[in-house]
């Protein structure tokens, strides 16, 4: 019998000052089983860095051909293309054939590995993006993992302050490519 997703509620107040975006959504995001609260909680904050009402969840990981998350625009070109973690090289590669901008945000033990095998291959590529956010701050981000959240998201000066009212965290992303 396989193991079904659970489901996560979160309600977040975006005040992102960096690009003049303030906004409340309220989601609903399936953690596959084989996902952890930490991956969860990054594409959680995927979803505020970029918040825009046309932003959307993949199918997870489940499905080989959709990112974590993605925009397209009215007629279905897909304009945003986002991944968490640490995808293989070859697949962000043709993400980048498929979108208009590709964003990766990647974090992980294994991070600084990653990258210097995948740099050289992905630094052609037109309109990539990747982000690295620290061990720390994203272990401390999935600590704030629960079933139903409210979370406020404050952007400024490319930082940014997570709270849930008893805790909070600063995460800062760190531009590895793209402008």
């Amino acid at each position: 019998m396989a193991l079904k997703a659970t489901i996560f509620k979160a309600e977040i107040q975006i005040a992102d000052m960096d690009r003049g975006h303030y906004a409340d959504y309220a989601l609903t995001l399936a953690r596959h089983p084989s996902e952890t609260d930490e991956r969860m909680m990054v594409r959680l904050l995927a979803f505020a860095l970029h918040a825009d009402p046309a932003l959307v969840f993949g199918k997870g990981l489940c499905v080989d051909d959709e990112p974590d998350l993605w925009q397209k625009d009215l007629t279905g070109v897909i304009e945003r293309w986002i991944d968490v973690g640490q995808p293989d090289e070859r697949w962000v590669r043709k993400a980048c054939g498929r979108a208009r901008e590709v964003v990766v945000l990647a974090y992980g033990r294994a991070l600084e590995v990653w990258w210097s095998g995948v740099r050289a291959k992905l630094e052609r590529q037109a309109g990539l993006h990747v982000i690295e956010l620290g061990r720390e701050q994203t272990a401390e981000l999935a600590r704030m993992a629960e079933r139903t959240m409210r979370l406020q998201f404050t952007i400024l000066e490319g930082q940014v302050l997570i709270t849930n009212g008893r805790d909070s965290v600063v995460v800062e992303p760190r531009r590895l490519l793209g402008v």
